[in-house]
């Protein structure tokens, strides 16, 4: 199918885009990579009246750390750039975003796709926005009153529906702090399918191995939006030496504590299968860092 007839604006700057956006209204709709836009407009299940291409901005694309540790993405950045990152821009502790990027369709998509693109998009099963509830991250949206920041835990609000107002643009993804000991996994029916569960951990071992001395633990697939498990999370805590048993008991905990949908992709109680085997695989590829 083609898409509905709409109007194209190319925009020149990050001033110029949100004057705009905020000049059409609800009618208009941003793009830049287009892998996740284009395919509804395709189906007509997305419909805007004109369209604002930010994919020429300057200054949008990007990584870089700040003095505190954290990384700074930039929303123009594509998956593949971030899944080819050297060693110096990344580092161990941000290793999980490198390696998460294999999950994220197929290689064109990863080529095109952007960073930003797939958050402001709102998937509950994206990566990224699964990667931003895990880790903490802070959004930065750009509208005509400036910048504002906002929790990942803020920001997604449903299916496909963020905190960004209509005239306001994502400019950059915070993550504040490595997570040298995190991971992300996932089931799809096939290679660059949407996920039917995805599930990523961050832990904080104890000096020497004990125990943990913190833990997240976030669903994808399984809600409107992704959601942390603190039921999950608990368990990692205060069950003792980490290994297969603490891991299975933990992966356990997370099935039972969400409801997860039925639908084409799967009963809930095959999402709970699903999530019973991701999360102890996850813990199990988080350690092994």
């Amino acid at each position: 199918m083609k898409p509905a007839a709409f109007t194209y604006h190319r925009a020149r700057d990050v001033e110029g885009a949100t004057r705009l956006l905020a000049e059409l209204g609800d009618e208009a709709k941003v793009i830049a990579g287009g892998q996740s836009l284009v395919a509804m407009m395709n189906f007509r299940l997305a419909r805007p009246g004109h369209l604002v291409d930010i994919g020429g901005l300057a200054g949008l694309a990007g990584l870089r750390t700040d003095s505190g540790g954290g990384l700074h993405i930039g929303a123009l950045t594509t998956h593949h750039a971030v899944e080819t990152a050297p060693a110096d821009a990344l580092g161990p502790g941000f290793a999980v975003l490198r390696d998460a990027m294999r999950w994220v369709g197929h290689l064109p998509i990863r080529t095109r796709g952007t960073v930003g693109g797939s958050l402001a998009h709102g998937d509950a099963t994206a990566e990224w926005c699964l990667l931003a509830v895990l880790l903490d991250a802070e959004l930065v949206a750009h509208g005509p009153d400036g910048e504002r920041r906002i929790a990942a835990a803020e920001f997604f609000h449903g299916y496909y529906t963020t905190a960004l107002e209509p005239d306001e643009i994502l400019v950059e993804v915070v993550f504040p702090r490595p997570a040298p000991h995190a991971a992300l996994t996932e089931f799809a029916e096939r290679q660059g399918d949407f996920a039917t569960v995805s599930a990523a951990v961050d832990l904080e071992p104890a000096d020497g191995g004990g125990h943990f001395t913190a833990a997240r633990v976030a669903l994808g697939g399984v809600d409107a939006m992704p959601v942390r498990v603190p039921e999950a999370e608990d368990a990692l805590v205060s069950g003792g030496a980490p290994g297969p048993e603490l891991y299975a008991r933990t992966a356990a905990v997370a099935a039972e504590s969400v409801d997860p949908p039925s639908d084409g992709n799967g009963s809930a109680h095959y999402r709970r299968v699903l999530i019973r085997t991701l999360v102890a695989r996850a813990c199990e590829e988080a350690m092994a860092r």
